[in-house]
């Protein structure tokens, strides 16, 4: 199905917002701004957006909206659990690839996202972070993960490569993938040499 003009006004809107919010900080980035950087005039801007929090709502949920589900296919298949957190690291690399900006908001600013919303979001993001324990559960059981606290181990992951948008830049030596690879093998086997 053809993307409609409606829908490409929006997509550029999020995109030049993330990067503003990115540049600028949420809270020093006003509705001229976007407006002047998607070039519009601010009361045309309000035709596509009703507020920054709008666009904070779009943003949240292009970013969680298709590593939920590609997560959830995963899942559903039984993907090998190396597999499968190898695919949870390289899905948030690719994010900064893709969609410059929209992990910075999604991380700093879910605060901004209107009450009702809120919930909503805290919803998707617990069933993710289930389902990456699910992951790990699953390789326990298989034996190709040693025993450990899952809860725990879930949010590590999540600390060695949530934090990765901090410092990641694409365009650098290493690809997002590379990255990814890297970042998997830290947390799987360490920095120690083996016995």
């Amino acid at each position: 199905m053809a993307e409609s003009s409606a829908e490409r006004r929006r997509a550029q809107i999020v995109r030049a917002a993330a990067r503003l919010f990115e540049r600028k900080g949420y809270h020093n980035t006003g509705m001229d701004d976007i407006a002047e950087a998607v070039g519009l005039r601010k009361p045309t801007l309000y035709h596509y957006v009703r507020s920054k929090a709008e666009i904070v709502v779009w943003i949240h949920n292009d970013v969680m909206n298709p590593l939920l589900q590609r997560l959830e296919a995963n899942v559903a298949r039984d993907i090998d659990p190396r597999e499968g957190l190898r695919q949870v690291v390289a899905d948030i690399l690719d994010i900064m690839e893709t969609k410059p900006g929209h992990l910075r908001v999604y991380f700093e600013n879910h605060r901004e996202l209107p009450g009702p919303l809120q919930a909503e979001a805290a919803h998707q993001r617990d069933r993710y972070e289930g389902l990456v324990e699910s992951l790990i559960e699953e390789g326990v059981r298989r034996g190709v993960f040693r025993k450990t606290r899952t809860r725990l181990t879930t949010l590590a992951l999540f600390g060695i490569t949530n934090w990765s948008y901090q410092w990641y830049r694409p365009g650098g030596e290493l690809g997002s993938a590379e990255v990814a690879d890297h970042l998997l093998d830290l947390f799987l086997h360490g920095v120690a040499q083996p016995e």
